[in-house]
């Protein structure tokens, strides 16, 4: 049983995470199943262990995602998935890089029913041969290529966006943003902004964020030159640092030792068309100062 947790957990956690948008609840689900696992049957875990722990996975995904949804329609403001940190230096080498969807594709999964999410998550983070993925979800491998498809066309085209990685290129374009804003320069801002731009802030209910999306670059630009400005107001004690969030780049905001927000953007040809706060404490219990 140690070999199979050994050999599994990461795949498992990654499948769990993408599934839900929670890694507090990817964490729960894959502990749980690995408690069942002692009662399965023996013959079927031996014959395919990944197969059907995957499947075991996908089903206690499937089970919470109704409660999931109920406690969603009476979230405070938007909901945003919970960031996870993905740094070298971050005890969360169970979740691999390369399996992760980008940041912006998970906000848009919400978009699908559980079986669409699961054939897509299995195909396109983790790689699964639509054979596999119809004994996993149970259904024919006819219908494991129809979900995906419709899921790819529910999610358009950031199905073959790639997340903002972290290299110096974009590390050195994100400071580059930060800068401007940091020196109150409205017009350069707006240029690094598409004219499709929308923010989205997750508070939960429990700090202060934007109740709706903020869209267009006028409006999305005076949000966040308010909030820097108020920073300055206040006494410019908030700490940002650039880190890798769901392997790629993202900005932490601290307010002395405690996190205060994490920020992803989607970028597209050097412009900035998505921009995600969450600041939900809930959510941000992995980042440290």
């Amino acid at each position: 049983m140690d070999r199979l947790y050994a050999r599994y957990k990461g795949l498992l956690l990654s499948l769990a995470y993408q599934l839900t948008g929670s890694f507090s609840d990817a964490e729960d689900i894959v502990q749980d199943v690995f408690l069942k696992v002692y009662d399965a049957d023996p013959q079927g875990l031996a014959e395919a262990p990944q197969a059907y722990l995957c499947k075991m996975v996908t089903n206690r995904c499937r089970d919470l995602h109704k409660s999931a949804r109920k406690r969603r329609e009476q979230y405070v403001g938007q909901w945003l998935p919970e960031p996870v940190p993905t740094s070298s230096d971050e005890p969360f080498e169970a979740i691999a890089r390369e399996e992760l969807l980008s940041y912006a594709m998970l906000v848009l999964l919400e978009k699908l029913s559980p079986a669409e999410r699961a054939a897509f998550v299995l195909r396109e983070a983790l790689g699964f041969e639509y054979a596999d993925i119809a004994a996993i979800i149970d259904k024919s491998e006819a219908n494991s290529r129809k979900l995906f498809s419709r899921a790819k066309g529910k999610v358009g085209e950031f199905a073959s966006e790639m997340p903002v990685e972290l290299n110096e290129g974009n590390v050195a374009w994100v400071r580059q943003f930060l800068f401007m804003l940091q020196q109150d320069h409205v017009d350069q801002v707006q240029a690094m902004l598409a004219k499709d731009v929308m923010l989205i802030s997750d508070g939960g209910g429990k700090v202060s964020a934007a109740v709706n999306p903020v869209v267009n670059p006028d409006f999305v630009s005076r949000f966040l030159l308010g909030l820097v400005r108020k920073n300055v107001r206040d006494g410019g004690h908030s700490l940002v640092k650039i880190s890798e969030i769901n392997g790629q780049v993202g900005v932490l905001i601290y307010s002395g030792q405690d996190i205060e927000t994490v920020i992803l953007f989607h970028v597209e040809e050097q412009l900035v068309r998505n921009i995600y706060m969450v600041r939900n404490p809930d959510k941000l219990k992995l980042f440290k100062a």
